[in-house]
């Protein structure tokens, strides 16, 4: 985590959450946005209980009822961020509209950036990635359930092709937090 920068006087905090099916480089993304801004960043596999991690690992998807208190604990997260005034940026695969309302509804300031790619092209990451516990043969359940997010939702949809910092700059350029924007 980083100093999370309080906003300027008078503007609020921001929290970026970062979303997509595994392999579209949320992890990767979002650290470097939160470095480039220099806010707080968490990745939200990091509030999984190991035994989500085992059953994911194990090659089972997770259902809504493990979701739940995963997607409560990010949630918990980005409260923290707004009520301590601290920008921040989480990953979070946030597939399903539903899961994205717990961790949008009621909470200014919150922003999600969409990374979506050719699913070809994710199969090809994740086939190289090495360490992470979230199998390759898993990506089908994750196809299966993303709901893209629709207008209504204010979202940020950026592709996957180019190199990470071309995509961070893509996303701060439409966010308005490019270079000598004013930063929240």
């Amino acid at each position: 985590m980083s100093s999370g920068q309080n906003p300027a006087p008078g503007r609020a905090p921001m929290v970026l959450v970062v979303m997509g099916v595994s392999g579209s480089g949320k992890s990767t993304v979002a650290s470097r946005l939160a470095e480039r801004l220099g806010w707080d960043f968490v990745d939200g596999d990091s509030f999984h209980t190991p035994e989500h991690v085992a059953k994911m690992r194990a090659g089972h998807p997770l259902d809504d009822d493990d979701r739940a208190p995963w997607l409560a604990a990010i949630g918990a997260w980005i409260d923290t961020q707004l009520q301590r005034r601290a920008s921040g940026v989480v990953v979070c695969s946030a597939l399903r509209r539903a899961y994205r309302d717990v961790l949008v509804r009621g909470r200014a300031g919150v922003r999600i950036v969409y990374l979506e790619g050719d699913r070809a092209v994710i199969e090809g990451r994740l086939a190289r990635r090495q360490g992470h516990f979230m199998p390759a043969g898993l990506l089908d359940t994750q196809f299966a359930i993303l709901e893209p997010p629709g207008p209504e939702e204010n979202a940020v949809a950026v592709g996957i092709d180019g190199a990470p910092e071309a995509i961070v700059a893509t996303i701060l350029a439409r966010l308005g937090l490019g270079e000598g924007a004013p930063q929240p």
